[in-house]
Formats: structure tokens, sequence, C-alpha cells
């Protein structure tokens, strides 16, 4: 009677290790020691601005475009191109985060003329992956019927841009979402979620349902995504589990060197590309 525990708690811990092995890998290598001292200081940086989080984010609206007080260079995005300027841009964290961790992403995005940024936050108790992309789905029709628009675009760091990813590939999102991009996103797992048995966090596991799910065949989707993965990210193990291949989604891969997972969203050519992405709408998904 007590064979089949004992077998379950034998896989646990064989799987807790084999976790640890990939860790370990993951954190002595030299481009992780490397990339360790830009790590530590946005981390630190980030924990002061955390508690800011705690409050309800105050959104940024602008119903109506006042060129009078923008740059040059906003006034260029807006005069260029007034649709991309003012589509809504979502902004959503990683686990165990809040929406302080994008504070520079927005003050550089609203420098360049985008001019709707909300976020879409959730608990750390979250249990479900699903779940909470479905409360995304019903915050996103929210927004497009306040805003007036069609399609918005979604930004996610970590675990947010695969709540963003299951809401367009498995809930009709990409009726609504024109790009999603996804940061350090765990798109075919990460060993090192074998580490902990949190709900939530075996969703990440490479051989999860979870990532069954989104390997299924997604046909005719009209969301274009642009995935940034690190060379240095300690949490997505090994770090090409960042990156999207799948053949019905127009994906763009993008290998950031030097920088790691915390520290994506404050990247600099990391929101360069970003913006440049956002620019220009397409109608054919692709990523320019």
């Amino acid at each position: 009677m007590t064979a089949e525990p004992e077998e379950a708690s034998r896989s646990g811990i064989r799987e807790a290790l084999e976790g640890l092995k990939y860790g370990a890998r993951s954190a002595l290598s030299p481009k992780v020691i490397q990339g360790a001292a830009v790590e530590i200081g946005w981390l630190t940086t980030h924990l002061a601005m955390y508690p800011l989080g705690l409050v309800r984010d105050s959104e940024h609206r602008a119903d109506r475009l006042n060129l009078d007080s923008l740059t040059p260079a906003q006034r260029g995005l807006l005069i260029g191109d007034v649709e991309a300027a003012a589509t809504p841009i979502v902004l959503t964290h990683g686990i165990i985060d809040n929406h302080t961790v994008f504070a520079l992403m927005r003050r550089n995005l609203l420098r360049r003329g985008f001019s709707r940024l909300r976020t879409f936050s959730y608990s750390p108790l979250t249990l479900d992956v699903r779940r909470t992309a479905e409360r995304m789905g019903a915050e996103i029709e929210a927004l497009c019927a306040e805003a007036g628009y069609e399609r918005i675009h979604v930004i996610g760091h970590s675990l947010g841009g695969l709540i963003a990813r299951y809401y367009v590939q498995r809930l009709g999102g990409d009726e609504r979402v024109h790009t999603c991009v996804t940061l350090g996103t765990p798109h075919q797992g990460t060993q090192a979620a074998r580490l902990l048995p949190w709900p939530l966090v075996k969703q990440l596991r490479p051989d999860s349902d979870l990532m069954a799910e989104l390997a299924e065949p997604a046909p005719g989707c009209k969301t274009r995504f642009l995935a940034f993965y690190s060379d240095v990210d300690q949490l997505i193990v090994p770090q090409r589990r960042a990156r999207i291949d799948h053949p019905d989604l127009s994906a763009r891969n993008v290998r950031i060197s030097g920088v790691g997972h915390l520290s994506l969203p404050f990247d600099g050519e990391v929101v360069h590309q970003i913006s440049g992405a956002l620019s220009h709408l397409d109608e054919t998904g692709a990523v320019a």
C-alpha cells in the first residue's frame, strides 16, 4: 500500500537533484559570474522600489494626445504612426514581483511617445497559469472597450510572458493582442522549476501538462511574438528554453548577452528593440 507514495517521493527527490545539477552548472558558469554584478545592482534598486508596488499602480492615460509638451522624438512617432503611438500596452510582471519591475521601461516608453501604458498584476499565491490568463483576458477586454482599440500589445517578464502567451495561444487572445513581447519567459519550461514543489512552479517544468498544451498546434494565430532570452539567465535552465520555437507562431527570438534574468526589463538595448518593434503596426504579423 505504501509502494506508490514511496516511489513518488523518490521520484520527487530525483527531480530536485536533477534541478540542482542544472542550477549549479548555470550558476558557476563564467558568463553568469560576469553578469552577476549588473544583476545585483539592478536587484538592489528593484528591492528598494518593490514596496511601492504593493500600492495599486496609477494608470497612465492619454485620452487626448497633445503634441505641445512632447519631445521631437515623441512627436515623430505620433506624427509618423498615430495608431502605433496610441495602441495600449499592457505590462505584466513575473512571479513574486510587481509593476515596479517595469519602472524604467515604462518611463522610456513614455518618453518615446507611447501614450497608453497599463499593468496587469497577479498574486504570488496564484496557483494556475490558465486561470490567471483568463483574468488577463477579461482585463484586456475592458481596456479595449475603454480605449476604443481593437488590439493592444503585451509585454511580459518571466512568468508574465507565459501567462500572456497562454491567453493569446489558447484562449483566443490573438484577436486582441497585436504583439506579445516576452522577457526571460520559460516558453519550453525550465529545469530550475524542479527545485520547488509549489503547484505554480511545477507548471514551469519542461514535462508539465501546461508545456504540452502550449506545444499543441495553433493554426492561424494572428499575434506576432518577440522573445528576448539571455545567455546568462540564472532561472531559465538551459537558457534556450526562453525561445519560442513553435511552427505555428510568428516569432523572433532575440539573444541578449551578459544580462541576467532580473535585469532584462531594465536593459537599454531591450527597451530600444521593443520600442522599434512597437513603433510600426503591420498587417502580416511579422516582427521587423
